[in-house]
């Protein structure tokens, strides 16, 4: 099993002639992704390595006669929204938004609308997802040699606002033999369509994950949310996180690496992030080669409980 995708999904990509996005389906394709089409205005009738280009996204649904599971969106950050707009609105209900840079009333707006379709958004600024020796959705793992060898199947859900974090944390977990059961680059910026908390469900669902790691950094509200969540739901899944950028509780008002990293009062610091998540009973480590220990620590305990 797993969570958002699996051998069966079908997607497409938005803005696919653009060379990003070009290499990005290339990648897809050879881990073994089901693409079934791109968008780019005005190049209907091209294909990207064999993959047909549409002009919009309702032209692309009215050719192929059904609605693909989900879109990867790789547009420019001026038409973004409208991208996610379109794709929501031809009825997908998975939207992983590569993007960076969408301005934050747009991304909300993007948000509020997929609410009201029951669609999902992963992202904007994340590199997707990733059901190891499946299928993977978005830039997450690089190429598939990559891929293959940073994500090897398991029994641990990763989700991180760090795209390249989640290949580190999953390669670390990979090469200590647990493995990855779906791994989630859940995006930096400061508005995100779908946060720990909300994720966190989907992998209790999920007969083949027995724990979960998040990376984190210091910023926002979502670790208290997942704190809040897991205390609320008597959660099964025991939980490792590792939190980046302790030294900017000495730093205040500075922003790193993510737009989403602006400490803007005390309970967005990490050390009191860190307090949080340790008073709802998860694992904050040190250091990143310690996580297979402590999540293996975290999955018997909960065995003998």
């Amino acid at each position: 099993m797993s969570i958002l995708i699996d051998e069966s999904t079908t997607f497409i990509v938005q803005g696919i002639t653009g060379r990003e996005a070009v290499n990005l389906t290339r990648e897809c394709l050879d881990y073994g992704s089901k693409i079934v089409g791109g968008v780019t205005p005005g190049r209907r009738g091209r294909e990207v390595h064999g993959v047909p280009v549409y002009d919009s996204v309702a032209q692309l649904v009215g050719e192929l006669g059904f609605v693909p599971d989900g879109s990867v969106v790789t547009v420019p950050p001026a038409f973004a929204k409208d991208a996610v707009f379109e794709a929501i609105e031809a009825g997908i209900k998975l939207i992983v938004v590569v993007t960076e840079r969408i301005p934050r009333y747009d991304v909300a707006q993007m948000v509020e609308l997929a609410g009201l379709r029951g669609a999902r958004i992963i992202g904007p600024n994340c590199l997707g997802i990733i059901r190891p020796g499946v299928a993977k959705m978005g830039g997450i793992g690089g190429p598939a040699k990559d891929a293959q060898k940073a994500y090897k199947p398991g029994c641990v859900g990763v989700m991180s606002r760090s795209g390249g974090m989640t290949t580190e944390i999953s390669s670390t977990l990979s090469a200590a033999g647990l493995g990855v059961s779906t791994a989630i680059s859940i995006g930096g910026d400061a508005i995100i369509g779908s946060t720990y908390a909300e994720l966190m469900p989907l992998f209790e669902a999920d007969a083949q994950t027995e724990a979960i790691v998040i990376y984190t950094e210091p910023g926002g509200r979502m670790e208290a949310q997942l704190a809040e969540w897991v205390k609320q739901n008597d959660s099964r899944l025991p939980i490792v996180a590792f939190m980046a950028g302790r030294f900017m509780d000495e730093m205040p008002g500075m922003s790193f690496g993510h737009a989403g990293t602006i400490v803007e009062g005390k309970a967005d610091t990490a050390a009191e992030k860190i307090a949080r998540l340790q008073e709802a009973g998860i694992t904050v480590a040190e250091e990143i080669a310690e996580i297979p220990d402590l999540v293996r620590q975290k999955i018997a305990s909960k065995a003998v409980a």
